[in-house]
C-alpha cells in the first residue's frame, strides 16, 4: 500500500487519551493521528483527548479540544465543536475506564448527537460484560458505523455475545512502529553488550506476573549466567496511587533472596517511542507471564512480534492469536518451571529463534503503522460515502445545559472542625460551641472525607488527617455496653445519651462501610471494618425505614471491597426485604411510597432499594426503586421547572397539605444521590441530567431565586424558609452541599458490587 492515499476526507477528529497522558490508549491514540496525518498530508486529523486531572496535559498542537473526563456536559460541548466544525469522521478508541459515568457512559452523550459517520476501535471487548457495560456496548454499537477490532476472537465476542452483524465489523491489525533490526548497537546503548536480554514491558501491576519470571531465573542463570531480565516501565498510576511501590519492591526482595539481582534490571519510567525502541531492539527473548487470559489484546505484544522478537507467553486471548503458526512459544500461567524450559531451550537453539522471528516479522509487515493508518483511511471513506446521517446543524440551548459546577472548596468543612471533630452548629459561617457535636454530623463528615480521597488523591495528607479525626469521634461513640452509638455530645466531651437514636446508629454504619469500601488508607478501612462489625447486629432491630435505608447504604459500602461476606450480605438483605415490606403495606395509586407520611431524606429509601438490587437477585428491588423514585421526582418538580423540596415545617402526610417551607439541603443532596444511582444501574442518562438540576437548588434555582451555597466562606445555609435564607451555615447543610458536588463530580465511579474480596 502507498504510504499516502488519495482521500476526500477534509477533517478527522480522533478521540481517545493523548500523550503526554502515560497510558497505552493515549500511546495509541497518539500514533493513530500521527498515522493518518502522514497518509493523508492533504487531510487536517486533529485529536480530542480525555483529561483524568484537572490541569490537563501540555498537548502537542494537534490536539483541539480536551474533555474533562467526569464532566458530562463537556461531552455534549465537544459534540457541538464537531458538528460545527463539519468533521467528516470521528475515530473513537474505545475503552470503558477512560469515560465518565457508569461503564464510561459519558461517550454516549457525544455520539448521540453527532452529525458525521463513527468509527469505534474497540480496546476491550469483554465475554462476561455487566449490566452497564452491556448496554454501553450495545448502544455503541447502534451508534457508530463500524467497529474495529484487533483479534478474530474479538469479532467472535461481537457476533456471539453482543449480537452485533458482521457487516459492521472491520478486523484491523494493532499499529506497530517500525525498528530497523541491529542488536548489537541497541546493546551498547542500554549498557548491555554481551548480555542476553529477556524484556518485559508495560505498566506494573500484580496481574503481570513478573513475580514468575523472576522465580525462573535462577535455573535460567545456571545453564547462561549472562542472562539480563529487563522490567522496563513504571508502576501502574492507578497501582502506586493505592498501595505505592509495593508491588515492584516486592519484585526486588524476590531478585534478592533468590540470589538473582546481579541478572535483574528494572527501568521504572514510562518510556517514550525512542527508548521503547532500542530497548526492544536489545531482546533476545521478550515474556509476557500475564496471569490473567481475559485480554483480548496487547500493544506491548503488538510492537514485540511485529518487530521479529523471540515471544513467550502465557496464552491469554491476544497472545494464542497472535503467536499461532510457530510465532511464538506459550507456556501456563503462573508456571515458573515452564518459563525456566522454554527459556533456557530457545536460548540454546538460535536456529529455532531466527525460524520463529522470521515468522513474527512476516506477519508484522501488514502491522507497521503506514499499512494500518491506510486501512482506517479506506474505512473512513467506505463509511462516509454509506452515510445517511442528517447534516442539519444542532446546538443546546442555555435551559438545556445544566449550570457548571462551581469548584471544590472545603474551608468551612475545616473551620468546623476541631480536634474532638466537627460541630454541629453555626451563626452564620462562625461554629456555636454551645451546641456541640453529634454522631449525625460526624457520620456524614466521615463520608465527605472519603469522597475526597477520591475525587482529589494529591489532597491525601488532608483528607487522611479528617478522616481521622471523624472516625475516632465515631469509635467514642459506640458504646460497647449496648452495641449502640451515642448521638449528642457537649463541647465540654460530655455525653448527653448512652444511646442515640436508630437514624445516628445506621448513619455511623453509613459511613463505616463507606470507609471499608472506598478508602485507599489500610489503617483507617482495618479500624472502620472492627466498629462495623461491633455495630451491624443492632440493624437486626431497627424499626424504622429511614435506619433501614442507611443501614442498606453502609451495608453496599462494605460490600464493595468485601463482597463475599455473607454475614454482611445477609443482613443487607434482611433490610432490604423489611423496606419492600412496607412499600406493599403502604403504596397505592397516586401515593408509591413507603410509609403514609414523606419526611426527611426522603430519596434515600429508593436509594438504597436500587443499591440492594446490586446485592440480591431480586428483580423487584430495582423494579420498586425507580418506581419510587420516579414517583417523588415527579412529586418534586410540581412545575417541572426547579427543584421543590418537601419541607421540614410539617411534612407531607398521605391525603393532607405538603408544606413548602422549610427546605433542607440534605433533600436536595438525597435526591441527586439517588439519580446517579439510577444513571449508574440503569445507563439512562435522563437520571444524571435530573442530578444536575436537582443541584441547581443550591445555587439559586429555587422558591426563593436564592443561592444557599455561599462560596466566599464555602458553606452552606441551614434552610430555605419562605422568601428568605436561614443563613447559619451548619454542618448538616455544608456537608450536603459538599457531598452532593463530590456525588457529582465522581459520577464516573461504578456503583456495582465488587465480588470477591480485597
Amino acid at each position: 500500500m502507498s504510504s499516502q492515499l488519495d482521500t476526500s476526507l477534509r477533517q478527522v477528529a480522533v478521540i481517545g487519551n493523548y500523550q503526554p497522558r502515560q497510558c497505552g490508549i493515549a500511546t495509541f491514540t497518539t500514533d493513530l493521528s500521527e498515522a493518518l496525518a502522514a497518509a493523508a498530508p492533504a487531510s487536517d486529523v486533529f485529536a480530542l483527548p480525555i483529561n483524568d486531572r484537572e490541569q490537563g496535559y501540555a498537548y502537542p498542537p494537534r490536539v483541539r479540544l480536551a474533555i474533562p473526563e467526569k464532566d458530562l456536559a463537556s461531552y455534549r460541548h465537544a459534540a457541538e465543536f464537531l458538528n460545527i466544525n463539519n468533521v467528516d469522521v470521528v475515530s473513537l478508541q474505545h475503552e470503558y475506564g477512560i469515560f465518565g459515568g457508569s461503564a464510561g457512559s459519558h461517550i454516549l452523550a457525544l455520539l448521540r448527537d453527532l452529525r458525521m459517520p463513527i468509527v469505534t476501535t474497540l480496546h476491550t471487548v469483554l465475554r462476561q460484560p455487566d449490566r452497564p457495560q452491556r448496554r454501553v456496548m450495545e448502544e455503541l454499537a447502534q451508534l457508530s458505523d463500524r467497529l474495529v477490532v484487533m483479534s478474530e476472537r474479538s469479532v467472535d465476542f461481537l457476533q456471539q455475545i453482543y449480537g452485533i452483524p458482521a457487516e459492521k465489523i472491520a478486523l484491523i491489525p494493532h499499529g506497530i512502529p517500525e525498528i530497523a533490526p541491529n542488536p548489537q548497537r541497541y546493546k551498547a546503548r542500554i549498557g548491555l553488550t554481551g548480555k542476553q536480554v529477556l524484556l518485559t514491558f508495560g505498566l506494573l501491576s500484580p496481574n503481570k506476573g513478573i513475580e514468575h519470571v523472576i522465580a525462573a531465573l535462577p535455573a535460567i542463570v545456571e545453564r547462561h549466567p549472562n542472562v539480563v531480565y529487563v522490567v522496563l516501565g513504571a508502576t501502574h498510576p492507578n497501582v502506586r496511587r493505592s498501595d505505592g511501590e509495593s508491588y515492584r519492591l516486592g519484585l526486588r526482595r524476590q531478585a534478592h533472596q533468590l540470589g538473582v539481582e546481579r541478572n535483574v534490571v528494572f527501568y521504572n519510567q514510562f518510556v517514550g517511542l525512542d527508548e521503547l525502541k532500542t530497548f526492544i531492539g536489545a531482546t533476545d527473548l521478550y515474556i509476557t507471564p500475564y496471569t490473567n487470559a481475559e485480554q483480548i489484546v496487547s500493544g506491548t505484544l503488538s510492537y514485540v512480534v511485529g518487530n521479529g522478537c523471540v515471544v513467550i507467553s502465557t496464552p491469554y486471548w491476544y497472545a494464542e492469536e497472535l503467536l499461532a503458526d510457530g510465532r511464538g512459544v506459550l507456556v501456563p500461567f503462573s508456571a515458573p518451571a515452564a518459563i525456566a524450559e522454554q527459556t533456557i531451550r530457545l536460548l540454546d537453539s538460535p536456529a529455532e529463534r531466527q525460524a520463529i522471528a522470521a515468522r513474527a516479522f512476516d506477519l508484522g509487515r501488514q502491522m507497521i503503522w503506514p499499512e494500518v493508518a491506510g486501512r482506517y483511511l479506506e474505512l473512513f471513506d467506505t463509511v462516509r460515502s454509506e452515510s445517511a446521517r442528517p447534516t442539519t446543524l444542532m446546538v443546546n440551548t442555555l435551559n438545556d445545559q445544566p449550570q457548571e459546577l462551581p469548584p471544590l472548596k472545603i474551608d468551612h468543612l475545616q473551620r468546623m472542625t476541631d480536634g474532638t471533630g466537627m460541630l454541629q452548629h453555626a451563626i452564620y459561617a462562625v461554629p456555636n460551641y454551645r451546641e456541640g457535636y453529634t454522631t449525625d454530623d460526624n457520620a456524614r463528615a466521615l463520608l465527605t472525607a472519603v469522597l475526597l480521597e477520591d475525587f482529589e488523591p494529591d489532597w491525601s495528607p488532608m483528607t487522611t488527617s479528617l478522616a481521622t479525626r471523624y472516625l475516632a469521634f465515631l469509635w467514642h461513640a459506640f458504646n460497647p455496653e449496648v452495641g449502640r452509638f451515642r448521638n449528642f455530645m457537649a463541647y465540654d466531651r460530655r455525653w448527653l445519651e448512652d444511646q442515640g437514636s436508630e437514624d445516628s446508629h445506621a448513619r455511623a454504619l453509613w459511613a463505616l462501610g463507606t470507609v471499608v469500601g472506598r478508602s485507599t488508607q489500610p489503617q483507617l478501612r482495618d479500624m472502620a471494618a472492627n466498629l462495623f462489625y461491633q455495630a451491624l447486629p443492632a440493624a437486626e432491630h431497627f424499626t424504622y425505614p429511614h435506619a433501614w435505608t442507611f443501614g442498606l447504604l453502609g451495608i453496599h459500602a462494605y460490600l464493595r471491597r468485601f463482597g463475599g461476606d455473607r454475614v454482611v450480605q445477609r443482613a443487607g438483605e434482611a433490610l432490604a426485604d423489611q423496606l419492600l415490606a412496607a412499600y406493599r403495606q403502604h403504596s397505592a395509586p397516586g401515593w408509591r411510597w413507603f410509609s403514609d407520611e414523606l419526611t426527611y431524606d426522603s430519596a434515600r429509601l429508593p436509594h438504597a432499594l436500587l443499591l440492594a438490587s446490586q446485592i440480591a437477585d431480586k428483580p423487584e428491588l430495582l423494579d420498586v426503586g425507580l418506581e419510587s423514585l420516579n414517583w417523588l421526582v415527579d412529586l418534586h418538580y410540581p412545575e417541572a421547572e426547579h427543584f421543590v423540596p418537601i419541607g421540614c415545617n410539617g411534612f407531607y402526610p398521605r391525603g393532607g397539605e405538603r408544606a413548602r417551607f422549610d427546605q433542607q439541603p440534605i433533600e436536595a443532596n438525597a435526591m441527586i444521590a439517588a439519580c446517579l444511582a439510577a444513571y449508574t444501574i440503569t445507563g439512562d442518562v435522563d437520571w444524571h441530567w435530573r442530578a444536575q438540576r436537582t443541584f441547581e437548588w443550591f445555587l439559586g434555582s429555587n422558591d426563593a431565586g436564592l443561592p444557599l451555597y455561599d462560596p466566599a466562606t464555602g458553606g452552606c445555609c441551614d434552610g430555605l424558609e419562605r422568601g428568605k435564607l436561614n443563613r447559619n451555615q451548619g454542618a448538616e447543610s455544608t456537608l450536603a452541599f459538599l457531598m452532593s458536588l463530590l456525588e457529582l463530580r465522581l459520577a464516573e465511579q461504578p456503583i456495582e458490587l465488587v465480588r470477591g474480596g480485597d
